[in-house]
């Protein structure tokens, strides 16, 4: 009779940890997949503002679903905004740490915006998780290997101040 209690408490967490086991298997709902879907050709199309709206329309309807901040950091970093990119990344990588599309992702979005340290530490988890061997590990030491982006320079930034000096 001493021994009930405890086994039941005991009972009730493994009943607990099985089920968070099971929960990672998330499966996503065919509306937002088909958002996701139409966001994709239009990234391929070049539309990245409505491939952007169709990835946002697909995460209201399944927030839950880590692919949909993938894309959405794709669709950022080919839009020019890497702090951006590298925000949904980390958002993907809450969810699942061992993302290896995720960490090459902000990786290569950090060496675009010229934190190329911090991006290194991105590829040796990579390194650690599957080696040398896997894509997004070649792929990221790819960027890395050529560098950060050069910066592009409008007319505005190179002007000079402008001086007015007074005529007698």
């Amino acid at each position: 009779m001493r021994y009930a209690v405890p086994a039941a408490a005991l009972a009730a967490v493994l009943a607990v940890t099985a089920s968070v086991g099971q929960g990672n298997d998330h499966v996503t709902d065919p509306r937002a997949a088909a958002l996701v879907a139409q966001g994709r050709a239009n990234l391929a199309a070049g539309e990245l503002e409505k491939a952007v709206d169709a990835f946002e329309a697909a995460l209201t309807i399944d927030p839950a679903a880590t692919p949909i901040f993938l894309n959405l950091a794709e669709a950022a970093r080919l839009n020019g905004l890497q702090g951006k990119a590298i925000r949904y990344y980390r958002l993907a990588l809450e969810r699942e740490p061992d993302n290896l599309a995720a960490l090459s992702g902000e990786g290569a979005a950090l060496v675009e915006k010229g934190a190329v340290e911090k991006a290194r530490r991105n590829l040796a988890k990579l390194q650690s998780i599957c080696g040398d061997r896997c894509a997004e590990t070649a792929e990221l030491a790819a960027a890395i290997a050529k560098g950060p982006q050069q910066r592009v320079l409008t007319a505005e930034a190179v002007m000079p101040d402008a001086v007015v000096t007074q005529q007698n």
